[in-house]
């Protein structure tokens, strides 16, 4: 996608081995996955080389959008209906998706009520309810304009929504959650950090502040799972389990959308946050 030099691509795979024979493999998979991507960003001249992507799937979630958005409102426990199809854009996910097509995402959307789903409902609307503040852990593009769908059922004032601090692979920044339509909703900010996930070490000190201070924290996607959950707060874990690592963590079959709050295992390996 960045480049179509052969010569570019050798040095490439050149670094990256070279780069995951230093690696310590008690990292969790997101710390990899930033060294990765930000020698392929240096190496090749792009800052952001999955910006066509982004904007693909942003606009792909903006065309469902209204009509899903009917859906959420009419169907019987909207909260439910948004949470259930937030998880299911999860599967906008290049890190782990190497061919992603707007017709897999319209299949999993459209099937997002019958898919197998796993979720502790009761407790997620309590811990609305209860929270004073929010804090709303986006993962990629395009899903997070399905991530508004649920955001919506939230009480506004209190929502904070996250973005990573700077590109890699497809997760969502500033610039898609403007786009998402977020920043005329709720309080945007980003993490500071470039990683595909939430390493606490490598964000803003004023990001970490918010993380400790928030009374419910939302945390999308496998990168988040993988960075947070071993983190010693309470959090509320939603994903679409995408392989089986973290289909055995969690207990749940492949496929399977999940909200959850947080577990504890040794099994994602020790977390750098």
């Amino acid at each position: 996608m960045a480049t179509g030099d052969e010569a570019v691509h050798e040095q490439v795979i050149r670094e990256v081995l070279l780069a995951s024979h230093e690696v310590d493999m008690r990292q969790s998979p997101p710390a990899m996955g930033q060294r990765i991507h930000r020698l392929i960003r240096k190496i090749t001249g792009e800052t952001d080389p999955y910006r066509e992507i982004k904007d693909q799937f942003n606009r792909v979630a903006l065309e469902l959008y209204p009509e899903l958005k009917t859906r959420v409102a009419h169907s019987g426990n909207p909260t439910e209906a948004a949470v259930r199809l937030a998880a299911a854009g999860n599967i906008i996910d290049c890190g782990v998706n190497t061919i992603l097509d707007e017709a897999r995402v319209r299949h999993a959307v459209e099937h997002a009520f019958a898919d197998p789903f796993s979720a502790d409902m009761a407790g997620f609307v309590e811990a609305i309810s209860a929270a004073k503040s929010i804090l709303y852990l986006a993962d990629n593009a395009g899903e997070i304009v399905l991530d508004r769908l649920l955001i919506e059922q939230m009480p506004l004032e209190k929502v904070t929504v996250v973005v990573r601090g700077g590109p890699v692979i497809n997760d969502a920044t500033m610039d898609d959650a403007r786009v998402a339509g977020l920043l005329e909703l709720v309080e945007v900010v980003d993490n500071g950090s470039d990683a595909p996930g939430t390493i606490l070490d490598d964000c803003t000190e004023t990001f970490r502040r918010r993380f400790r201070e928030a009374g419910l924290v939302v945390a999308k996607g496998q990168g988040n799972y993988e960075t947070l959950s071993e983190v010693e707060r309470d959090i509320w874990f939603m994903l679409k389990v995408k392989c089986p690592v973290i289909a055995r963590d969690i207990g749940c079959a492949v496929g399977t959308s999940v909200l959850r709050r947080k577990g504890r295992s040794a099994a994602i390996g020790k977390n750098v946050g």
